[in-house]
């Protein structure tokens, strides 16, 4: 009868160790994995914000040597920004889409001694990359005249405006309330898809 009491009270205290052994188990599982998370988000959070900056550099170079009064060839150029061939988000940083991509033709301002650069309204852009070409031999101060490219990183369709894109994290439970930055990139305006070398009266863009 002895054994049996003891018996019964070593696998009643085994239950109990199991039991405390799994909720141990859960809440080092648990801080376990936020720690985790947290790590692979922070160090994703730093790959997307170094990438913007690449994004905009080539969406800037490509633009400054693409025509810019064809939609389609603009678009395929927010896509190779975001180092894709198609619509989409760029990899590992949704939500940053190829619709993010910001591209502004700018203007020099010259008021006497001082220079401003401003972004041309998209309904007073030049009808050609030819017509942008004879406009600056005319004027190169004049608000017709393409002289620069800007590329930014910013919410779709906020108009002149650059509203950064807010970061979202891969796991919920990692809070990272924070806006990426634009990633500015500003070139010189080269042929905007004009062949070099020539007239604006023989091309054919």
């Amino acid at each position: 009868m002895r054994a049996i009491e003891q018996r019964f009270q070593f696998r009643s205290s085994w239950r109990k160790q199991r039991g405390v052994a799994a909720v141990e188990f859960a809440l080092v599982a648990l801080i376990f994995f936020l720690v985790f998370f947290g790590v692979v988000e922070v160090a994703r959070a730093m790959y997307v914000c170094n990438t913007l900056q690449e994004v905009t550099r080539r969406a800037a170079s490509l633009a400054a040597t693409t025509d810019f009064s064809s939609a389609t060839a603009m678009q395929t150029v927010r896509e190779q920004a975001i180092f894709r061939a198609s619509p989409g988000f760029l990899v590992f940083a949704e939500p940053i889409a190829d619709g993010n991509v910001k591209i502004d033709y700018m203007w020099i301002q010259r008021n006497g001694a001082s220079m401003t650069m401003l972004p041309i309204p998209s309904g007073s852009l030049p009808a050609s990359p030819a017509e942008n070409y004879t406009n600056c031999l005319n004027d190169p101060y004049s608000q017709s005249c393409i002289r620069l490219v800007r590329a930014r990183v910013c919410q779709a369709d906020d108009g002149q405006s650059c509203t950064p894109v807010t970061y979202r994290t891969m796991v919920s439970l990692i809070p990272l309330p924070f806006s990426l930055p634009p990633s500015t990139t500003i070139v010189n305006a080269e042929t905007l898809g004009r062949p070099a070398g020539v007239p604006p009266d023989t091309c054919g863009c």
